[in-house]
């Protein structure tokens, strides 16, 4: 084989290997040449430490934190720059400082197999506000009732918005808009032959087209404000989305979002800190208080078999994830299934079902607006109606609103089930189908529901083995953290919050079952996902056991379809809701609940009408024995945590309001302990009047002496301690999954290299004559007189033939 051949084809194998290698790994992270800083003394010490270490100044992110920005660093790179990092972090007004890691957001739209001519649609075309045939989301009561969104401000958090739009420029507001891109208050999308900033136009003109104007479409809240903010058209770092999460909260009402993680049925991933932060400030103080009203596009990753409960945005408490259904009433393909799930609008289905119209870019019109990304802006648009009729809702109010009225009729999904408190509920599309009418109608007589209350009831006393090919089931019992000021009677929203190590995350199955027999799948089966990373501290939530009491035992089963053993490291039920102590008010019901009349020891409802526990597989029934030998209980409300250096006795605490423990123990979760486990510290405090708890270290820290990433002793796993803070390890283990295929890789590498440079030699050497053999060939004068050289001159002396010259010879 030539060398050159030879070459290529060791550059062939060197690709397909290392695509082989990375095609299951986790996508390396890259990070942006922009830092948040939170800085004691406001913009003008920001301002300061940014000229002095040669940073620009980018502006205010949240309260005391701000966006630095250096041009000697490179925008996009795999690696931390630790030299700069360490730099800012050593000036003591820096409290809290990260560089900003590149995030990889998607439109929840997908491509059309053909393209759809855009025309001037017509009211008629609007099947999803008027069906006289089928079900609709009954908008038009609304419409009757005069309800139009008037007042209310609406954005969308996207690609920007087409403002100078016909069809949307009477109900543009500039203070609802901003391009976070650009860093001006501008959010015209940029245009390009393929029109691919389409989408945030699209979004609007569904909450917000003008009507009666002969242009487009009507949007359902015609006559309400309507803002952008492009934010999808450039890096997405974790800065950008706080920024656009927190755009506004005293003017803007609702925002909407089409977009989030990759839908492709291998990512876990979700807000970072600050982002997580806005949504809180948005909860906590947006709209004076009652809180900024979140929408999210539910996603689009059915076809890879992804699952919403794996997207930190849509499986959020503070948000209201929207899922779809067809013109039929079907699940579309594209569909993700989760308990996060509130309510469904519609949207696009198979190719002979319609889809949803509204504006487009360069002032059109389109009727093929498609995917969950349709489906989140109708629902906002709702919303709007909603605030109209009852300025004072609450974003809890809203979600009890949407749970009570949402229709799951002629929906198609075969597991509806009716949860201990009447409502039929579905992974696929929640409660149902948003029915604007109905929703108005309770807002108009609505009362606020009372503070959230918080019962969270850690229970994990050690690491518990995931069998292989097999399940965990562990129980609960909990009181609901009764005679406590947490104590929860109503439910609301219900998380398991889950670490757990896995050579193959997509393997697991979870699922949770509450004590009145309602079962939530928080996890189901994602073939695709081949991530040996697991879940750490994930928030898997559940809206399906909405009013329902929490008392008694509720059950998490693990299934592990994996060869590899699996571990759990922590279980956490966080029970969120409200308490009849609290003077609940009498609000209306729909539908009336329909109340166990019977239970067993457990308290789960055994009536087969409406509320029988659902019954094993065949394949869970010849897993009881294995299931006996991997079951835990933990039967105690308050139980006691363990850290992995010391055991800890843990000190019952009195039922009150305000918990105090005596030296030398610390108070944590509502118990006296001696010394803080892994993952807390102890705020130990000169003043007497500060209580001695133990605080939450940084996700990052295994213990630590303060709450800020910066104050680590010790990290977790695959992470390393470096100047007090931890950061993730470069050299993982060699025997996880993917890393073979990496060493493989760099050792091939170096063989072509060593190789590559042989080859090289010997044909170097060749050319020059210094190895090997002569190409020349000479003459031979048959006659015997001697050699002839090529110009015919004689010789006499030496002689060269040939190999096939030789042959010749010999056989004379």
């Amino acid at each position: 084989m030539h060398p050159p051949s030879l070459l290529l084809l060791l550059a062939t194998v060197l690709v397909l290997l290392v695509s082989r290698g990375t095609s299951g790994a986790e996508k390396p992270k890259l990070y942006s040449n922009q830092w948040a800083v939170d800085v004691v003394g406001g913009e003008e010490e920001a301002r300061r430490l940014a000229l002095s270490h040669g940073f620009t100044y980018k502006g205010k992110i949240l309260n005391d934190v701000y966006l630095l920005e250096h041009r000697a660093v490179f925008k996009r790179s795999l690696r931390q720059n630790i030299d700069r990092h360490q730099r800012l972090r050593r000036e003591p007004t820096v409290r809290w400082l990260e560089q900003q890691e590149i995030k990889r957001r998607v439109k929840r739209d997908f491509r059309q197999k053909r393209t759809i001519e855009f025309s001037d649609p017509e009211w008629s075309a609007m099947w999803y506000l008027h069906n006289p045939n089928n079900l609709d989301m009954n908008v038009i009561p609304a419409w009757e009732k005069g309800y139009t969104g008037r007042g209310v401000v609406v954005t969308i958090l996207d690609d920007g918005i087409e403002r100078d739009h016909p069809d949307l420029e009477e109900n543009y507001d500039p203070n609802a808009s901003y391009d976070v891109n650009a860093d001006d208050p501008d959010p015209m999308p940029r245009y390009n032959p393929s029109n691919e900033n389409r989408h945030g136009t699209r979004c609007a003109g569904e909450v917000s087209s003008v009507a009666n104007n002969d242009v487009c479409g009507v949007g359902i809240a015609y006559h309400s404000h309507i803002g952008g903010v492009r934010m999808l058209d450039g890096d997405v770092t974790d800065a950008v989305e706080a920024r656009s999460i927190g755009l506004s909260p005293q003017h803007i009402d609702v925002y909407s979002a089409s977009w989030g993680p990759d839908d492709d049925g291998r990512t876990v991933d979700g807000p970072a800190s600050m982002a997580k932060q806005a949504f809180k400030d948005g909860i906590e103080k947006g709209r004076g208080g009652k809180g900024s009203i979140f929408v999210w596009a539910s996603g689009n990753g059915g076809r890879d078999e992804d699952s919403c409960n794996c997207d930190g945005y849509t499986n959020s408490i503070y948000t209201m994830s929207v899922s779809s259904a067809s013109e039929r009433g079907n699940i579309p393909w594209y569909l993700e299934k989760c308990s996060s799930t509130l309510a469904t609008t519609y949207s696009s289905g198979s190719g002979a079902e319609r889809q949803i119209v509204s504006t487009d870019l360069r002032h059109r019109c389109t009727e093929s607006h498609t995917g969950t990304s349709a489906s989140a802006p109708l629902a906002a648009a709702i919303v709007a109606l909603t605030l109209e009729a009852n300025p004072n809702l609450t974003w809890r109010d809203l979600q009890h609103i949407v749970v009570r009225t949402a229709r799951p009729d002629n929906l198609h999904a075969d597991d509806f089930v009716t949860n201990a408190a009447g409502y039929k509920v579905s992974h696929a599309f929640g409660f149902g189908l948003m029915d604007a009418g109905a929703m108005v109608d309770l807002a108009e007589r609505w009362q606020n529901v009372p503070p959230q209350r918080v019962c969270s009831v850690p229970g994990m006393h050690r690491p518990t083995s995931i069998p292989a090919s097999n399940r965990l089931v562990l129980h609960k019992t909990t009181d609901g953290c009764k005679n406590t000021n947490t104590e929860v009677t109503r439910l609301e929203h219900v998380q398991a919050r889950l670490t757990i190590t896995a050579m193959r995350r997509g393997e697991l199955q979870i699922y949770l079952t509450s004590p009145s027999g309602t079962r939530s799948t928080l996890l189901d089966h994602r073939s695709r996902d081949d991530s040996t990373s697991g879940f750490n501290e994930w928030d898997f939530m559940t809206t399906h056991t909405w009013d329902e009491n929490p008392e008694g035992t509720w059950t998490l089963e693990i299934n592990n379809m994996d060869r590899h053993a699996g571990m759990l490291k922590e279980w956490t039920l966080i029970m969120r809701g409200t308490s009849e102590s609290q003077g609940s008010p009498s609000n209306p019901h729909t539908p009336h609940p329909q109340l166990c009349t019977q239970t067993d020891s457990n308290g789960v409802c055994i009536e087969p009408s409406t509320h029988q526990a659902p019954t094993s597989t065949p394949s869970a029934s010849t897993t009881i024995k294995q299931e006996s030998t991997s079951t835990v209980a933990s039967t105690a409300v308050k139980t006691e945590r363990k850290s992995t250096a010391e055991k800890t006795e843990a000190v019952p605490t009195p039922g009150k309001a305000t918990l105090e423990c005596k030296e030398p123990n610390y108070l944590l979760d509502d118990m006296c302990v001696k010394t803080c486990p892994n993952r807390y510290y102890p705020s130990d405090s000169s003043d007497q009047s500060q209580k001695r708890t133990c605080e939450s270290c940084d996700k990052t820290c295994l213990t630590c002496s303060g709450a800020q990433p910066y104050q680590c002793l010790t990290c977790a796993p695959l992470t390393h301690l470096y100047n007090s803070t931890c950061y993730p390890t470069r050299h993982l283990p060699l025997d996880q999954g993917p890393y073979l295929f990496y060493v493989a890789a760099v050792f091939f590498c170096v063989l072509a290299v060593v190789l590559f440079f042989v080859i090289f030699g010997v044909l170097h050497m060749r050319t020059n004559s210094q190895c090997c053999f002569k190409e020349e060939v000479q003459y031979v004068d048959l006659n015997g007189l001697g050699q002839k050289d090529r110009n015919g001159l004689i010789t006499e002396g030496e002689m060269f033939l040939s190999s096939d010259e030789e042959d010749l010879y010999s056989r004379d």
